[in-house]
Formats: C-alpha cells, structure tokens, sequence
C-alpha cells in the first residue's frame, strides 16, 4: 500500500505538515519539529537498509557490464547538472532559489525510478545498476558538479568549503551506509531475510517523512516562492527524460533499458537534494526545490509508467 500509493502518501503527509499547528497555545506534540535534528541520522539508516536489500547479482551486472551503466550514469551527471543550470536561468531565478533548482540536477538518482521502471516494462536490472553506480560515484562526482554549477553565484571560499562538505555528507550519509548495509546482510541471513521483508517499506517511509519535515520546517517560505518554480521544475523534468530517452539511443540500448535510463535520469533523489540542501545552505529556501520536484517527478514519472505498461518494448 504504502509504495503502490506512494505519490498519495506523499502529498498527504506535506498537506498535514504543512497545516500542522503550532504555538504556545497548541498542546499536540509536534513529531515534526521533534525529529527534525534526527534527519540525517534517518537517511543515513535509509541507505542502510537499500544497501541490506541490494542483492549481490546487482552489484557483479555494474561491473559486469560497466560500458553501459558507467555511459547511462555519465549521461546523467553531465545532462541534468546542465540541464538544471540552464533552466535555473532561463527563469531568471538566483540566489537560494538558483543553487536549489542546481542542486536538484546534481543528486543521483531516486529508488523510485527502479519501481517505476518495472511498472513501465523497462530493463529493472539496468536500473538498479544504475542507482547503485551514481550513488556509489555520487561523493566523487556530485560536489565537483555542483561546485562548477554554482561557481558565478557563490564566493571562491564559499565554493571551497562546499566541495568538502557535500563530499562528507555524501560519504557518510549515503555510500558508507549502503556498503555496511550490503556487508551486513551478507554476514547475517537474519538480517537479509527481515530487510527483504521490511527494508523498502521502511525507506519509503524515512524518504516521506524527511520531505515532509522539510516541508513544516519551510512552509513560511513556501507561500512566498516565485509562481515559476513549478513550471522550471517541470521543464527540467520533462528535459531530463528527454536526455535520458535521447542517450540511450545514443548508446545504442534497446527499448526497455531505454526506458530504465529515462526514468532513472528524470527522477533525480531530490529526498537526499533536500536533506543537502538543509546542511549545505541552512536557514534558506534551497531546499524547497528538491522538495517540489520530488512531487512532480512522482506524478510524471507515474503517468510514463503508466503510459508505457501498456506498449511492449521493441528492439
């Protein structure tokens, strides 16, 4: 239920975050503004448990066919980061806004277009290899694409000190994670056998929770945001599905792995872009982009899906 609906969960528990009373005179505990300090620790546990759930065939097909996962991922770290600036610009954004729509090109992909490509009748292995290797790559790629992507709008300093500290919560809260999460399910069948039955309940569950926390912590600023943002979203989803479509054909993939690539490169991790966006840029709004985007890319990604489900791929 919870990952069938999950576009339903999602924007019903932003409405409630977002309603959600507060004040002096409110005696409701607030769950949101309790676990907001827990958020990294949350996703961190997050990867954990999808590096329980990859299974070890997974991991031997990136390697054993690097050309075209290693030629899908370079399409997406150099695509969407390109992409995002370029739209960020036509709109004439800048500032907090600029850095979150940029930030949102830069973040590998999401576990949610593995789903959706298996809905879509794509290639799913291609698209977990996919994931594995942008997530992988991500500490190694991410803060050098994001430090070009945002080298006119910050100072060098600044720009600096960014590379060190996406590479840290990259490394720490995304890919040291998921390797301790594959060792230990491999040691401990128990441990494989419990995430295999819980572990992708539990993640999509920790992702809208932290979406939802950003959500109440940002939702003054929310009401403020330029009208545009949703449609430089849009565009910059429907682009990236476009080059994702557009580079497997040039890297010569038959149907259905072009459909995982699409998926995969359109539907950006804008859950870790938000959570980032948080500790890269606190007390600004560039983490409500990736929170808008992670809506639209459900909802897009879900009407491809299905608009796929019913075409069988052809070579």
């Amino acid at each position: 239920m919870l990952q069938k609906y999950l576009l339903v969960w999602l924007i019903g528990l932003c409405a409630i975050a977002y309603a959600w009373p507060t004040g002096d005179d409110v005696s409701l505990i607030n769950p949101f503004e309790i676990t907001a300090p827990g958020l990294k620790y949350l996703f961190a546990a997050t990867m954990f448990a999808i590096g329980c759930m990859l299974p070890p065939q997974e991991v031997r097909d990136v390697v054993r066919r690097w050309p075209t996962v290693l030629g899908g991922t370079a399409i997406q770290y150099i695509s969407m980061p390109l992409l995002a600036f370029g739209v960020g610009h036509a709109f004439g954004f800048e500032g907090d806004l600029l850095r979150g729509v940029i930030l949102v090109g830069c973040v590998p992909g999401a576990m949610a277009s593995n789903v959706l490509t298996k809905a879509a009748g794509g290639n799913v292995s291609y698209s977990v290899s996919l994931t594995t290797s942008a997530t992988l790559l991500s500490p190694l790629v991410v803060p050098f694409v994001l430090y070009a992507a945002v080298q006119v709008d910050l100072p060098q300093a600044q720009r600096e000190k960014l590379i060190y500290d996406a590479f840290v919560i990259l490394s720490l809260q995304v890919v040291l994670p998921v390797m301790a999460g594959f060792a230990v399910s491999r040691a401990s069948k128990h441990v494989e056998r419990l995430m295999q039955e819980w572990g992708s309940t539990f993640a999509n569950a920790s992702i809208l929770w932290i979406i939802a926390v950003i959500v109440f912590l940002k939702r003054d600023s929310l009401q403020d945001l330029d009208p545009m943002l949703g449609a430089a979203l849009l565009a910059l989803n429907v682009a990236g599905y476009l080059a994702g479509y557009g580079g497997g054909r040039a890297l010569k993939l038959n149907e259905s792995q072009r459909r995982a690539l699409t998926l995969e490169i359109g539907m950006q991790n804008a859950g870790l872009g938000a959570l980032m966006a948080s500790q890269l840029f606190p007390n600004s709004i560039t983490s409500l982009p990736p929170v808008l985007y992670m809506v639209g890319c459900m909802l897009t990604g879900t009407m491809l899906a299905q608009f796929w489900a019913n075409r069988e791929p052809h070579s």
